[in-house]
């Protein structure tokens, strides 16, 4: 066999190994961020091409799967500048927060509907790192890799991004006090919303 067959033929063997062990979680990155399955399963090939087309450049082990969250990352904005057609910002949060879980949410993050209006409310900015921290489990120097900026400055945007989620979230209860409405587990302060805004 030549030199070349069997340098394929190791390409070939490394991509499947990195396509399964990394196709789930990218598949549901994907998913969150897209209005349907079907633009979520065309992504998911696109980055896979790329990642094929760059084996060379594609790193070994956990740092695989962040390679590939920043691909996809990418695939996103440029479909999304693709098919923006002036829509208001409405239009905009409905594609950014569909949300279709690959697998069940833990008991104590079911009722996230209070938590998901406050993302709303943010600006994409923060929604990215809140989202890439809390649905992706993703670490500060994770997401720096992810996104492509320093790891010291994605801790304090991240921090900061938290902070004005839990004031939203804290502003939502107190509005209910309010109005005399039941403090869903949501929007309540006692309700777990460590999935983002943990410290």
């Amino acid at each position: 066999m030549s030199q070349g067959k069997q340098s394929q033929g190791a390409d070939r063997a490394r991509f499947e190994q990195i396509y399964g062990e990394t196709r789930q979680p990218v598949l549901a990155y994907l998913l969150r961020r897209t209005e349907n399955i079907d633009d979520a399963a065309d992504l998911l090939s696109e980055t896979y091409l790329v990642a094929w087309r760059r084996i060379d450049n594609l790193p070994v082990g956990g740092d695989a799967r962040l390679w590939l969250f920043g691909v996809a990352r990418r695939l996103l904005a440029n479909q999304r500048r693709r098919t923006q057609t002036g829509a208001d910002l409405a239009a905009a949060l409905k594609q950014t927060l569909a949300v279709e879980q690959p697998q069940p949410l833990p008991a104590e993050r079911e009722d996230i509907g209070g938590v998901l209006l406050a993302l709303a409310q943010l600006s994409a900015a923060d929604r990215e790192l809140l989202l890439l921290s809390g649905w992706e489990e993703l670490t500060p120097t994770e997401i720096a890799t992810v996104i492509g900026r320093p790891a010291p400055i994605v801790r304090v945007r991240l921090h900061r991004a938290r902070a004005r989620l839990r004031a939203k979230l804290s502003e939502a209860a107190n509005e209910q006090d309010r109005n005399g409405v039941e403090p869903t587990k949501s929007t309540s302060s006692s309700m777990p919303t460590t999935l983002f805004v943990r410290n």
